[in-house]
């Protein structure tokens, strides 16, 4: 038999959740046969697949050694824990992803990923160790693509984890951007608003005036700021969040990232060396409409990113 008494990072999942990470062996189909059985209790009697876990809660396990032969993952440990922190705290821990790097594993197989690299870091600080914890390992909170720097939310446990998806899904959090783009767009500041088509097999998108079959409504607000020759550096609110919504929808208007292969114009970016787009997530801001719980205390507070490599070689050099 093996216990599992439940902590703070596993309290509020669903039993069957809960034993397909803790228990990764165990196949499903037996998995509900044991609870069905009794074979799996909850404090000491039999329970429902869908029962929501407490704190303190015990999870009896009367099954075969052979499911619990699983050796930690420690995959992490091959990267370096070399991570830019904007923000910090018991948490959650707002990092600088730098250009190039992805936030997961992706059809390279690459161990070097923003979560290895959060996990190693936490792991060293003694924050986090896998054969601590039953199911839970620090997560994102968002994703930004690999040639895109800038913040990104990690939560270090499951209440936190559990809030900040609810607030970026209820949209309490905003996230700005700084991007150069070619040319002066036509107005100081607009609010756009079109239409998207995603191609998931080239993993492009189209931009439309007006909507078509598929198509998704996206809005995008940009702020000029300042402009050097022919260049511009333009502050970005999205309103929606959609696939490349920032380098597609500014280059349908005329004014492509300066960098983009994808969208841009490879005339001008071989012309200034950038082989990837010059944008960054560079603002976080906090605006909680409803109750935030143990993380009330971020209420109002914003964070930002001074040292944006792009900002600094084309716009704050002296040439």
């Amino acid at each position: 038999m093996k216990t599992f008494v439940i902590s703070q990072n596993d309290c509020d999942k669903r039993l069957d959740k809960f034993l397909q990470k803790s228990v990764p062996l165990l196949p499903q189909s037996l998995m509900y046969r044991y609870i069905r059985t009794k074979r799996i209790k909850v404090n000491g009697k039999r329970s429902q697949i869908s029962y929501r876990l407490k704190e303190a809660d015990t999870v009896e396990l009367y099954i075969n050694d052979e499911f619990f032969t699983k050796s930690s993952d420690f995959g992490f440990l091959s990267v370096s824990g070399n991570i830019k922190v904007v923000y910090e705290d018991e948490n959650i821990l707002l990092v600088n992803k730098p250009q190039g790097l992805v936030v997961h594993e992706d059809n390279s197989n690459s161990p070097d990923t923003l979560i290895n690299r959060v996990k190693r870091y936490l792991y060293d600080k003694k924050e986090y160790n896998p054969d601590d914890e039953l199911s839970f390992a620090p997560a994102l909170c968002n994703r930004i693509d690999r040639n895109t720097c800038g913040i990104v939310i990690v939560a270090k446990n499951a209440p936190s984890l559990r809030i900040l998806n609810e607030k970026i899904k209820n949209r309490e959090l905003t996230k700005k951007y700084l991007c150069i783009v070619v040319g002066t767009p036509p107005k100081k500041s607009d609010t756009l608003t079109n239409y998207l088509l995603k191609d998931s097999a080239k993993n492009t998108v189209k931009i439309y005036d007006k909507p078509i079959k598929d198509s998704k409504t996206i809005i995008t607000k940009y702020t000029l700021l300042k402009t050097k020759g022919e260049l511009s550096l333009l502050e970005v609110d999205l309103k929606t969040g959609r696939t490349h919504q920032i380098r597609a929808h500014l280059s349908y208007i005329g004014n492509c990232l300066l960098g983009d292969g994808k969208y841009g114009i490879n005339a001008i970016n071989k012309k200034y060396g950038l082989k990837h787009q010059a944008l960054c997530a560079y603002k976080l801001c906090f605006n909680f409409k409803s109750d935030a719980e143990v993380l009330n205390y971020l209420n109002g507070k914003e964070f930002t990113i001074d040292d944006i490599w792009f900002v600094d070689e084309f716009f704050n050099k002296n040439n």
